[in-house]
Order: structure tokens, then sequence, then C-alpha cells
């Protein structure tokens, strides 16, 4: 029922905020609370998702051998699960400290929000971009709760870079879509010009991610990944086309996941190397 590719998406950019706020290692203590709360976080998300589209996922043959459609799971199994994750979720926020703790309605509002913005928004992808965007905020927060343009950038690249690639991932339905009354960009513009949305949703990642250079003083290491995260989401683009859908799930899983894993491992040597 959990898709821990999602998780494995925005831990790399909480690790990002939290070195970077500590300027070096976090405490021990930090790294824990931070990892609780980044995997509660988002089984919560992914729990409440599947529990609110149970009915739409069930009439979708793409998704109707998910674990509660099937019966492999039951709805109250499902929401015992949610409840101890967002209780996991404020516990580690509330050990971290009392920013991180106030702010984390805001934070369920929208992880858990977004499963409903389908019904009525095209722009849910963003919504759900937002959600992992918050990490590397969080994250800083938890270690240094103070204002600083370094993870409200890297936000920025993670949201309209989730956004691109759930674009893509939601063109395999845009029929049902339709038919169903959801919501998605697909659904809205029709493949083709989702794919060129998508295409400008990952430039504006690179442009976020370009602007950390001259904003916050960074070279080295952390231009070389972002070269390497160009030629990813290039790669990714070049998989899907309006006309051939096949290689959709290869380029939403693997090429994202390489895509996280390089920027976190290209920032963090950057932070190393400057010592």
């Amino acid at each position: 029922m959990i898709k821990f590719q999602h998780t494995i998406f925005a831990l790399p950019f909480a690790a990002v905020g939290a070195f970077y706020a500590a300027k070096g290692v976090p405490t021990a203590a930090q790294i824990a609370w931070i990892t609780v709360a980044m995997v509660t976080a988002r089984t919560a998300a992914m729990v409440f998702n599947r529990i609110a589209d149970a009915p739409y996922d069930a009439a979708n043959p793409r998704t109707a051998g998910r674990a509660i459609p099937r019966g492999l799971i039951s709805t109250r199994f499902a929401w015992g699960v949610l409840v101890l994750s967002v209780a996991l979720f404020m516990l580690s926020a509330k050990m971290l400290n009392r920013t991180v703790f106030l702010l984390t309605p805001v934070a369920l509002i929208v992880t858990l929000g977004y499963s409903y913005t389908k019904r009525f928004t095209a722009l849910c992808h963003f919504v759900l971009g937002l959600g992992l965007a918050m990490a590397p905020v969080g994250a800083w927060l938890a270690v240094r709760p103070s204002f600083d343009p370094f993870p409200w950038l890297i936000a920025m690249a993670v949201l309209s870079w989730v956004a691109g690639f759930d674009i893509l991932y939601s063109c395999q339905d845009v029929d049902f879509d339709r038919r169903a009354g959801l919501r998605s960009i697909p659904a809205a513009l029709g493949v083709k010009r989702a794919l060129r949305v998508a295409r400008g949703c990952h430039v504006v990642t690179l442009a976020a991610l370009a602007a950390v250079i001259p904003v916050c003083g960074l070279a080295g290491w952390y231009v070389v990944g972002l070269g390497l995260i160009a030629m990813l989401l290039s790669y990714e683009h070049s998989m899907v086309s309006h006309r051939d859908l096949a290689r959709v799930n290869q380029a939403f899983f693997r090429v994202n996941a390489f895509v996280s894993a390089t920027l976190a491992g290209a920032a963090l040597l950057e932070l190393l190397r400057r010592g």
C-alpha cells in the first residue's frame, strides 16, 4: 500500500536542509527525529491517499490491484496506520523544537489535503509538489529555526520537479480521469500539451537549483551535480512521448530517484569540501 519510493524522493532533500542548517553534521537526535518525521509524514500521506481514492482505484484498471480495492488491507486497518503515523509525526516535531511543532498542522493540511485536490483543480500536481517541498524547509527549521534563502530555493526546485514528474505519471490515467470527473493537467490539456507543461516545470527546477549558486555561494561539486540533474531530466523526458507512454513508470521511479540522490550527494560533498 505504501510507495516507499516517495519517501526516498523526499528524504535526501531533508538531509540537505538539515546538514546545511547545521553547517556540518546535525546531532544524532536531530537526524533521528527528522528521519522519523519524514517517514511518518509520507506514510500518513500515502495511506490517506489510498483511503480517499479507494473507490476510484477500484474502478481504474491500472490501480484496481492496489491493497484496499483487492481487500488485502481493510479500510479500518489503514485508518489505524494513518492515526499512528500522524501521532509519531507530531511527536517527532515536538522532540525537535517548538517552531516545527507549531507548523505540523500546516504540513498535515497540505500532505493529506492533496488527495482531495484532484476533485476540483487540475493544479493538484503542484499541491503534491508543495507537500514534498516542505522537506528541506522543515528539516532546516528543525535544526536552525531562522530564515535563509537556501532551503526555500531548494523547496522551489522540489515543488516544480515533483509537479513535473507527477504530470508525466498522470498521463497514464487521462481517459479514466475524464470519465471519473477527476482533475489533472493531462485531463485538462491533453497528453501532448501536458508533456510540455512537465518540461516547463523541470526548467523551473533547474533555474531554482542554479539560483542557489550565486545566492548561497555554492560551486564545485554542487555545479557538477546540477549538470548531472539536467542530463537526468532530459533523459526522463526523452523516454516519454504523447504517442508512447510505455516507459512512464521507469521514468517516474528510477530516474527521479537518481535526481534526488544526485542533488543530495552533490550538495553534501560541496558542504564537506567547504569544511
